[in-house]
């Protein structure tokens, strides 16, 4: 089979016109499903490749969504964003719309980047992570009515916007019933500062539960510190095991700070989970492989970028349908960085 360097190429040999095929290629409804798979499946075959400025022009779209990546500085990975992004990319690539990475300097405003990337028309969409307790990204995209996605929700009954949330106040209150049951009356949870929807969600679920014990011998010792301040999350870890009354158990609001928690403690001499149990939350792929291995949450990565990814391509498809909303349960992962606190 001959391959088709244009457009009018791939028309004739199908016997189509130029407009039929590039709708048809653009995934237009107006065009029968029928004719959309065999426009592709010979574009396939004949090596044709759309031209993306041309498919702009007659579609109305970039064929582009973003995602703003704040640059923290070097040393200063997160390795939950590098497994989200990875599967956002394939989520949009399985259906020919590429992912905009666009990053925003450390001391460069997220808000007026955003506005930048939406008023320029790069992309047709936006997928939004870290929500904050009142954040003004919302507000601007609703505003601009540009379509849009966000891996977390303002509230428990936000409807005005479509979001795909864990359900972190319930891992939590499940990772305190699971250490009280098992003898733990000193508990600690180690925290973030920043203003984020999924570090309230949590510490509340762990909170709610500590109190509706009403247990006199319980303890619970509170440390926070800035996600990236290095500095700052040493000095919350050593806060964390400081004195003969620290916690026996320690629920720590990522897999991250629980790793530097787990290290820490070792350095220092105890042994988890004889003098120490820990609980994280993520299942990033450093969980499985610390010594001992890290009892905590799969918040499912992977496949809540891929859901998001097709969550944003009905939207931008049909914008005026009813938003989409969903919460997931994350998965308790049982390893071996917990145990009874009578061995502790």
């Amino acid at each position: 089979m001959a391959r088709a360097n244009s457009l009018s190429e791939l028309a004739q040999h199908l016997g189509l016109s130029p407009a039929t095929v590039s709708r048809a290629l653009s995934q237009h409804k107006a065009i029968a499903k029928k004719t959309r798979d065999r426009v592709a499946q010979a574009a396939r075959e004949m090596g044709y490749v759309p031209n993306r400025a041309a498919q702009a022009l007659a579609s109305g779209r970039s064929g582009f969504v973003g995602f703003l990546l704040p640059l923290r500085g070097r040393g200063l990975a997160d390795p939950f964003l590098g497994e989200f992004v990875s599967a956002l990319t394939e989520g949009f690539a399985a259906k020919d719309v590429e992912l905009l990475l666009s990053a925003v300097p450390r001391e460069g405003s997220e808000l007026r980047h955003l506005e930048h990337l939406v008023t320029s028309g790069r992309v047709d969409g936006i997928v939004l992570s870290r929500i904050e307790l009142d954040d003004p990204r919302i507000a601007l995209l609703r505003e601009q009515k540009v379509p849009f996605v966000a891996h977390g929700r303002l509230g428990p009954e936000e409807t005005g916007y479509s979001w795909l949330d864990t359900d972190g106040h319930e891992a939590f209150a499940e990772a305190f019933e699971l250490l009280y049951d098992l003898g733990h009356r000193r508990f600690g949870l180690l925290s973030i500062d920043d203003p984020l929807t999924f570090r309230t969600a949590r510490e509340a679920g762990l909170r709610s539960a500590f109190d509706a014990k009403g247990d006199p011998d319980l303890r619970l010792r509170y440390v926070s510190c800035a996600r990236y301040d290095q500095s700052g999350r040493a000095r919350a870890v050593s806060q964390m095991l400081e004195g003969p009354d620290r916690p026996t158990a320690v629920v720590a609001i990522a897999d991250g700070l629980a790793i530097e928690l787990m290290a820490a403690a070792q350095a220092q001499g105890l042994a988890l989970p004889d003098d120490l149990s820990v609980i994280g939350f993520d299942n990033i792929p450093a969980a499985r492989h610390v010594t001992p291995g890290l009892t905590t949450f799969d918040a499912r990565i992977a496949d809540c970028a891929t859901e998001l990814a097709a969550m944003l391509l009905a939207r931008i498809a049909a914008p005026e349908t009813p938003h989409a909303t969903r919460l997931l349960r994350p998965q308790l992962v049982l390893r071996q960085s917990h145990g009874e606190a009578s061995r502790a």
